[in-house]
């Protein structure tokens, strides 16, 4: 489009959308308008390729139950054109299905094409052929990579166009986002990154979607492309334009794991204060990241060092379970949200200060229909207020919201839902065969050259193993030979993992970390007089995914590599003859599939253990019942993971969580990535997926390809199960939205009586009562205590009226306890019960 064309249509665009057109999907400053109505939107990112096809329905309808309206995803471009031309649509990968089933689920759809990522993803998203298109340049205003970006983009939009799943047509894809996060890109290529970055949006904009388009963290987005905010916090985000609505694309529901971590996590109550607080300062769309996170399967995870967990502390766990309280108590916020939204999209709020660090915001949408916000932002203090002639104490770092101006439907700080502690149950051991894998040897070798080759560049990340073999020739009269030394081997490496191997003798491993990949190897290592032989295991544990000029990452043994402590110095091996050997023979001979029938497992011995390189193999029924299915490793070291020949991905229980940890965390203040971490000391990750529709009812194959020793004998099959339910509800939570419940579209109502409620997941019953009291209990889930003051009917009147059921309520009263057992004193109930 010429540029005098290209204003035009940007003029007609803002203007259309500013005059909120009766159909289709517009905005103007307040909001998304959809068929020409203004919307408060609430969304939950969702990857596909992050779980299975068969867990979509499912999760579409705990997403919706939970109050989500939209559904976003990444669009993965590296899983949908693994070679240029050949494109892949099918299984996990399969697009149009997930979109079609979260419009049947009744939920929106933003496509976030970019067609980079990030997302903690392999490369980025971008296939690694992409690398080798000459002359290319990622992410800056270069034609080679322009063509392809612009290829698959159109790609992708041609394909919903094709199945009519934009609203435009009657399906569910209400936004689309082209590039990601590119701001910072964009000031290192300078004028080159300014001209991309407008090029990209007028691109996305000329395809004709009938959908807006959007460019998060990208300040100077064009119009009518609309910049939007991601991050923990968001309220104080402003769009670029006054006509543009406030949007965040990525509220962080809590971090990701990396091996050699802990486990991030983030309180529900700052996450609900973050999400009212943008709603108070006029925002109409938020967006969860991740609402499920889901699991890195394959070799997908990139960073590198990304776990194969990607759970994220997300409402809706790695196994598709409900996680409570976050889920339910998002749920509320949600529902009191939408209370306000008549008021929300109509105008803005007038700003009261009622202390230091209390304000009440207003919103008025004539009528008589007034929606109020009371936020304290003291992170230490109760906050004591008069609000209309009431008086308000609002919990610290928290919002109160009021739907009619008067009367707190709910409160960021105060948690009524429910608490579940999730438990992994061992169905099953294994009886392994196992195999040796074959340490490389010159003649196996297709390759050889002088120097140091970079491994991308040969493995072209088909494999995470790339093997760098030489030799050394040792004379009798050497000092250490003569004197029972050992000389320094010294190896550089540009990261991620190195095996060094002397003699076919494992002489020591190497690992870097996430924030420093590249890995330094030194040691003294056994010689033997005449050749020896060095095998270097190179191995990658995903590749870079973020930064500027990252297709010019590098990974392998780049040197220099020497030897010292020979009677003419120190020997620089660097530029001598390597021979290199792309993967593994068990990778070439299809192990993983148990595909090669000439191989001949060893059976019917002792399971060797804490050998390296080492492939088990082991037959297994699938578990009754409908439980989520996880493989425990914690007794392996590191490697590769594969049922029925799909990839679990990589495991790696060895590396044992760095960090500082607490056993308690407050959710006042602000809230960094490591600010409330568990499981220091632990592994990393334990606990890896195993997705039941993978499984057959009986006759599945696992096996594992183990890189450096661990014990088969302890790794088992688990089920992942609600083990019980905890409720904590006391008096003072009469304010919630638990309580009320709306009249009408003007009206709520109190139910004065605080009430407990409990259920377990489906198929469970409540099976015991683990603890209950009335009265004054302290703690948390899983460790309550009795008060001073305590009912002694607690326990049978909670059996009475939940044992056996899957979900049971109560009120919190002195005449369903059969008395008060401390007059004047506040009083609560405190329980937990065993679903089983």
């Amino acid at each position: 489009m010429g540029g005098t064309g290209w204003f035009a249509f940007l003029v007609l665009s803002v203007m259309l959308a500013v005059g909120g057109v009766e159909c289709g999907v517009t905005y103007d400053h307040k909001a998304l308008v959809i068929n020409g109505e203004r919307r408060i939107l609430i969304s939950g990112s969702i990857h596909y390729p992050r779980s299975t096809a068969e867990m979509w329905p499912d999760l579409f309808r705990k997403a919706k139950d939970g109050g989500l309206d939209v559904i976003q995803t990444y669009v993965f471009w590296n899983m949908h054109e693994p070679s240029p031309g050949n494109y892949n649509f099918e299984g996990r990968f399969d697009l149009v299905k997930f979109v079609k089933l979260a419009q049947e689920a009744g939920l929106y759809v933003h496509l976030r094409i970019g067609p980079y990522v990030c997302a903690e993803w392999n490369f980025g998203g971008f296939p690694v052929w992409l690398k080798y298109v000459p002359g290319i340049s990622f992410r800056t205003d270069n034609e080679p990579f322009k063509n392809a970006m612009e290829g698959f983009t159109k790609k992708v939009v041609d394909l919903m166009k094709s199945e009519g799943l934009f609203e435009s047509q009657g399906g569910p894809i209400i936004l689309a986002q082209v590039e990601n996060e590119y701001k910072p890109e964009e000031m290192e290529y300078g004028l080159a990154g300014a001209q991309y970055m407008n090029w990209a949006a007028q691109m996305a904009v000329g395809m004709d979607t009938g959908v807006p388009w959007v460019m998060c963290k990208q300040d100077d987005a064009p119009d009518p492309v609309i910049n939007t905010c991601n991050g923990f916090y968001c309220d104080n985000f402003v769009p670029n334009k006054p006509y543009k609505p406030t949007m965040w694309t990525e509220a962080w529901s809590g971090w990701y794991t990396e091996f050699g971590g802990a486990s991030p996590h983030r309180p529900v109550e700052d996450l609900a204060f973050a999400v009212a607080r943008f709603f108070v300062k006029g925002g109409s769309f938020v967006n969860y990241y991740m609402y499920h996170g889901g699991t890195n399967f394959g070799r997908t995870a990139g960073g590198p060092f990304i776990a194969t967990s990607y759970d994220y502390d997300a409402p809706i766990d790695e196994y598709g379970l409900i996680r409570q309280p976050k889920w339910g108590h998002l749920k509320e916020l949600h529902k009191a949200i939408k209370l306000c939204e008549p008021a929300l999209v109509s105008g803005d709020p007038v700003v009261t200060s009622l202390g230091h660090f209390q304000q009440a915001y207003v919103y008025s949408a004539g009528a008589g229909n007034c929606a109020a916000f009371i936020v304290n932002y003291d992170s230490n203090s109760v906050g004591r207020v008069i609000f209309n002639g009431q008086r308000y104490k609002i919990a610290p770092w928290s919002v109160s919201i009021l739907p009619d101006c008067r009367n707190v439907v709910f409160n960021t700080a105060k948690v009524d839902v429910q608490t579940s502690q999730m438990k992994m149950t061992p169905v099953g051991g294994f009886g392994w065969e196992s195999i040796d894998e074959n340490i490389a040897s010159f003649e196996d070798n297709s390759i050889s050259a002088v120097g140091l080759l970079e491994q991308i560049n040969i493995t072209r990340d088909n494999t995470d193993y790339l093997w760098y073999i030489t030799s050394v020739e040792v004379d009798e009269d050497e000092p250490f030979i003569k004197n029972g030394g050992l000389p320094v081997l010294t190896v550089q490496s540009a990261g991620d993992a190195l095996h060094v191997f002397i003699n076919d003798d494992l002489a020591g491993s190497q690992y870097g970390r996430k924030e420093n990949p590249k890995v330094r190897f030194s040691s003294g290592v056994r010689l033997n007089v005449g050749t020896n032989k060095i095998s270097l295991l190179s191995m990658t544990v995903g590749l870079q995914n973020i930064g500027p000029h990252f297709e010019m990452a590098n990974a392998g043994v780049l040197g220099p590599i020497t030897l010292s402590g020979f009677k003419d110095g120190t020997r620089d091996l660097s530029s001598q003859r390597w021979s290199y050997q792309i993967g593994l023979k068990g990778e070439t001979m299809n192990l993983h599939t148990s595909g090669d029938n000439t191989v001949e497992w060893m059976k019917g011995v002792a399971v060797p253990q804490s050998q390296p390189l080492r492939w088990y193999k082991a037959e297994f029924d699938a578990p009754a019942g409908e439980d989520p299915l996880g493989l425990d490793l914690s007794s392996m070291g590191k490697g590769q993971a594969w049922v029925n020949g799909q990839s679990i991905g990589r495991y790696w229980p060895s590396y044992l969580a760095e960090g500082v940890c607490s056993d308690g965390c407050s959710y006042e203040g602000t809230y960094r990535p490591h600010k409330c971490d568990t499981n220091c000391g632990q592994s990393s990750q334990r606990w890896y997926h195993v997705p039941r529709s993978w499984l057959q009812p009986s006759g599945n194959t696992l096996v594992l390809f183990e890189e450096i020793g661990g014990n088969p004998s302890g790794v088992s099959l688990v089920t992942r199960s609600v083990d019980s339910v905890c409720a904590h509800v006391s008096e003072s939570h009469s304010q919630s939205i638990n309580f009320w419940r709306l009249e009408s579209t003007d009206q709520v109502q109190k139910l004065h009586i605080p009430k407990v409620h409990l259920q377990c997941s489906k198929g469970q019953r409540i099976s015991a009562i683990k603890f209950a009291s009335f009265g004054t209990p302290q703690g948390l889930c899983g460790s309550f205590q009795q008060g001073d003051c305590h009912s002694p009917n607690s326990v049978a009147t909670i059996q009475k009226k939940c044992m056996g059921l899957r979900k049971c309520s109560l009120s919190v009263s002195e005449k369903i306890f059969g008395g008060d057992p401390c007059p004047g004193v506040r009083k609560g109930v405190a329980i937990e019960a065993v679903c089983s």
